[in-house]
């Protein structure tokens, strides 16, 4: 199965400019949440910034998606659609999930923020999924077992009293949108896959306070959790190394 492996400079130079095009939409993007604000609007922000770099959006471009990016609003985990009918309120918990192409390059990036302010509740899954995602990015080494990645996201949520959705993954990124391996966010103890030098990765865990699954919604896109409870994700691409990985998204330091 095809997947992207950084052979040289001009590889890893591609990816970085792919990564700076979807960290600083989902930059803006973030910065202009608050009370009042549609997803739409978000979208159209994002799709403004990823125009400026010459970047194509991800979603679009392989499924069809009527996004340039995917907002999805408190139990609402993933895919979803925006809307001049989504109207942001304080207390609401947003995802934004941006990935693009730029001159046969992808990346993907993501963010859970709150909406104004929110119950220690919903602070405490940010901060943990947040947690999470770190731990799992420091997780992936070469050499070490791809379900070492897992096994870090299970950790941190078992600390903090929270679930992991095992049936959402990230995924392999580089000169596609989703390319092999698939990367849980729960170990499996089966897998034997190993981690290499230069293997590119989204790694995206989704933390949530209710049941550790997401099922589909009636509009044949987003995904949500079954009973309502809220949900986050966080989400970087980065290049595996022998000690931290290289962060391709990362946003810009202020």
């Amino acid at each position: 199965m095809a997947h992207v492996t950084i052979d040289d400079d001009r590889d890893l130079d591609g990816l970085r400019r792919a990564g700076r095009a979807v960290a600083d939409a989902c930059d803006e993007m973030l910065a202009a949440v608050a009370p009042g604000i549609t997803t739409a609007r978000l979208d159209e922000i994002g799709g403004e910034v990823l125009a400026r770099h010459g970047a194509r959006s991800a979603p679009m471009l392989t499924y069809g998606f009527p996004g340039q990016t995917c907002i999805s609003v408190n139990a609402d985990a993933a895919h979803g659609i925006p809307s001049a009918g989504t109207v942001l309120r304080g207390g609401d918990l947003v995802n934004i999930d941006v990935s693009a192409e730029l001159d046969g390059y992808w990346a993907d990036t993501g963010a859970s923020t709150a909406v104004g302010s929110v119950d220690p509740a919903r602070q405490h899954l940010l901060a943990a999924t947040r947690r999470a995602q770190s731990e799992a990015m420091n997780a992936a080494r070469a050499g070490k077992p791809l379900r070492h990645v897992g096994r870090a996201v299970e950790r941190c949520a078992r600390r903090h009293g929270l679930q992991v959705v095992a049936n959402l993954a990230g995924h392999g990124i580089g000169r596609g949108l989703h390319e092999w391996p698939s990367v849980p966010s729960v170990e499996d103890r089966s897998d034997r896959t190993m981690l290499h030098e230069g293997l590119v990765l989204a790694i995206e865990p989704f933390l949530t306070t209710g049941p550790p699954f997401v099922v589909d919604a009636d509009d044949g896109w987003t995904l949500r959790t079954p009973l309502g409870d809220p949900i986050a994700q966080f989400e970087h691409t980065v290049v595996v190394t022998a000690g931290r990985p290289i962060v391709l998204t990362a946003p810009l330091a202020v």
